[in-house]
Order: C-alpha cells, then structure tokens, then sequence
C-alpha cells in the first residue's frame, strides 16, 4: 500500500472517486467531501499546473490566479518532482 507522510492512506476514498461517472457527480461529491475554500484551493492548485506546464511564468500565473508565490512554488515541485498525477490527469483530459 502507498503510504503518504507517516499514515497510511485510505484506499476507500480514492476507490469511491474512481467510481463516479460524470463532472455533475464528482462535483457533487466533491462538495458534500470538501468546503467550499478546499475546493476553490484544489481548483486553483489544479488551474496553476496547467499554466506552469504551457510555459507561463510565476508573476502571470500570480495575476491570473490570485495564487501565493508559495502555492505556486508548491505546485512547480509537485509537477517536477511528484508522483505524476498532474501528468496522468493531464494526459487523459487531452484524450477527451
């Protein structure tokens, strides 16, 4: 099993993702799961990845976003140096 920082992870969450079908169903979910300022963060986090990797620049992504610098340094590691989520998700809506 995968382990995330000293704990391990819950797969009942991640398998309960896997099974919604459609964005009104995930966005349901989501919202029942998060706050609405989790969401937003998740959103903005995600929307940050998707600059960085087309080659903008942390001062426009700032801008654009409203992002800290360090929410926007966090997201540049993780897309560097994490496990390739951002990669797979972003491989997968390009196939849709």
């Amino acid at each position: 099993m995968v382990r995330i920082g000293k704990k391990e992870k819950n797969g009942a969450l991640y398998k309960a993702i896997l099974t919604l079908k459609t964005e009104e169903e995930c966005y349901a979910f989501f919202q029942d799961l998060c706050t609405v300022s989790e969401l937003r963060a998740m959103e903005q986090r995600f929307e940050v990845a998707e600059l960085l990797s087309q080659g903008m620049i942390y001062n426009d992504i700032l801008e654009r976003t409203g992002a800290s610098s360090a929410t926007i340094s966090r997201v540049n590691r993780s897309l560097s140096y994490g496990a390739g989520g951002y990669e797979i998700a972003f491989e997968r809506t390009k196939e849709q």
